[in-house]
């Protein structure tokens, strides 16, 4: 599998805005959510989001939440996400990462779940509830440190100067902008301040910028083009999951990640 950093230059190589798309391991099975990233791969996705499902995932809406929730209904554990990502890491030629809250590795054992998560083919973790001010107590970042596995910053609209420049400082890969303040969720428009917002971190950081949160259109993805290195697309994914079933559910998948590769 290709790094993060390898897959960017091949993305600013071919002077595109490049993709990256989101499930939640388990739904609507473990064996669903693998061929579901297969066929995302396959359609030309750059980077996909493996979430691993929460209780409590607070910066999730309700697309996102319920099928959570469906997810650990089933008996979704997070060693079933360790599988899914071990076998599709030997199977999928994109960076593959791990997304998910601090209390599901804080439980599993920090270090642990960086080793595992390496060994797995994790190429990133995405843990935005993650505070740096946490770091000298947690070490989350000196364990991802140790096994090579980047982790990958947040910020949103609310982040001030200084907390741009703390995130700079640690960023790796890229960096995960929310197009705006609160939950994910699918809207019909982009938030009118967002070139503005991305210009001021750009002042800052100078790791790529994946720009998500209410990303779900062709539309979209041409207006953030100009200002980002990366869309981020996950609730729409999702909702086409819960809304479709079977062959009807791969088939409109596809041909919506298809749609977004402009």
């Amino acid at each position: 599998m290709v790094t993060i950093e390898e897959q960017v230059k091949k993305i600013k190589k071919e002077k595109r805005l490049g993709l990256m798309t989101h499930v939640i391991v388990g739904y609507p099975s473990l064996r669903k959510t693998i061929r579901l990233v297969k066929l995302m791969a396959a359609e030309g996705a750059d980077f996909i989001e493996l979430q691993i499902p929460f209780s409590d995932p607070l910066a999730d809406g309700p697309t996102i939440m319920k099928a959570c929730e469906e997810a650990l209904a089933h008996g979704t554990k997070v060693r079933d996400a360790f599988v899914a990502m071990e076998t599709l890491s030997s199977q999928v030629a994109i960076p593959l990462l791990f997304m998910g809250y601090y209390n599901t590795v804080f439980r599993y054992g920090v270090e642990k779940f960086c080793k595992d998560a390496k060994k797995a083919g994790a190429a990133g973790l995405i843990i935005p509830d993650m505070p740096l001010e946490e770091e000298e107590e947690e070490h989350f970042l000196q364990f991802a440190k140790k096994y090579n596995l980047p982790v990958i910053r947040v910020v949103s609209p609310a982040s001030t100067v200084s907390r741009l420049q703390k995130n700079a400082k640690y960023a790796e890969g890229f960096v995960y902008c929310s197009a705006r303040q609160g939950i994910t969720g699918v809207r019909k428009d982009l938030d009118p301040h967002l070139a503005a917002y991305l210009k001021i971190v750009k002042k800052y950081i100078k790791q790529p910028l994946a720009v998500g949160f209410g990303i779900s259109s062709p539309k979209h993805i041409k207006a953030l083009k100009p200002h980002a290195e990366i869309a981020v697309v996950g609730s729409a994914l999702v909702k086409i999951t819960q809304e479709c079933k079977g062959k009807e559910r791969e088939q409109k998948v596809r041909t919506f990640v298809r749609s977004l590769m402009l």
